[in-house]
């Protein structure tokens, strides 16, 4: 117990003044997680509205295969684009494995089922009038759209800070596509993962309150989100 406190007492003091090689991995970590999450956004709601309003064939499969997708381990995300982006792989000639690039691609891939599976039940759930109304208004569709998803914004802000506490959080596919490194590729989960396997407990303990802090700011937002979409009689 007194090596638990005095650990915990050491990663306070970390956090406080601002121990540079800490701060720099918090630094990596929002910012990896903060453009995966922006590139994945615009496609994957786009594709959520795309199956939210529109029929072809295959859509009920589709919607399908991206709630289905929602519980695949970020290990297997991390190995098969290990195994693309690998020297061997068919996209090796990139160079991607070991760069920040790749694990913002991976957690792309991570997180893109959650903002579909999600935009599309936040979409199915708004009254289609809007959509048609818009269209019978002459508006072109691209306008029309943009009617829908601000008519949406809540339950799609809520997919967004979901989407983002899956990908921020997750040290499989980091870890196996950003290799770890010191100052390049080291986020909070690999961090936590390396200091505790030597032993050290201060830094992850610190780093893990960061994790513990930000759950924390994306659950209140969106309770906040929640209740502000919620139709008061």
């Amino acid at each position: 117990m007194e090596s638990l406190s005095e650990a915990s007492r050491e990663a306070l003091y970390l956090l406080i003044t601002g121990d540079p090689d800490l701060w720099t991995i918090i630094g990596i970590s929002f910012s990896v997680s903060l453009r995966a999450i922006l590139a994945a956004a615009p496609f994957a709601l786009l594709f959520a509205f795309v199956l939210a309003y529109f029929s072809f064939p295959g859509r009920r499969l589709l919607v399908s295969l991206f709630n289905t997708a929602l519980s695949i381990p970020a290990v297997v995300v991390g190995l098969t684009l290990y195994m693309l982006l690998s020297r061997a792989g068919p996209l090796g000639d990139l160079r991607l494995l070991f760069t920040q690039e790749a694990m913002i691609i991976g957690q792309m891939v991570l997180c893109f089922p959650i903002l579909v599976a999600m935009g599309h039940s936040a979409l199915q759930a708004t009254d289609r009038r809007a959509w048609e109304t818009a269209l019978t208004l002459g508006a072109p569709t691209w306008r029309a759209m943009l009617t829908v998803i601000h008519e949406t914004r809540f339950g799609l802000t809520a997919a967004l800070l979901a989407g983002f506490g899956r990908i921020v959080a997750e040290v499989g596919s980091s870890m196996m596509l950003g290799g770890n490194i010191l100052n390049h590729t080291r986020n909070i989960p690999t961090a936590i993962a390396l200091e505790t396997s030597r032993g050290s407990f201060a830094q992850g303990i610190a780093l893990g309150l960061v994790l513990l802090l930000l759950a924390l700011a994306l659950n209140l937002g969106l309770a906040r989100v929640q209740g502000r979409g919620e139709v008061i009689p």
